[in-house]
């Protein structure tokens, strides 16, 4: 599933984001979703999220479709 509808995610799900550095090579990087900072309900790059770490950018893939 990719990033690319909001209502497709949720904190605490497992999902690939590419951060701001990487935009370049799209270097995915594993994390849990905390937080959604996009507002609309589409992005066409990816819907922005906030992972557990703290690390921010756009979500491409989704590996779980359940919430914590």
């Amino acid at each position: 599933m990719n990033g690319q509808n909001r209502k497709n995610i949720f904190p605490g799900m497992l999902v690939d984001i590419v951060l701001k550095k990487d935009q370049r090579t799209g270097k995915l990087t594993k994390g849990t979703v905390k937080d959604i900072l996009t507002n609309s309900a589409t992005h066409p790059h990816g819907i922005k999220v906030r992972l557990t770490d703290g690390q921010v950018g756009r979500v491409k893939e989704i590996h779980s479709n359940t919430s914590q």
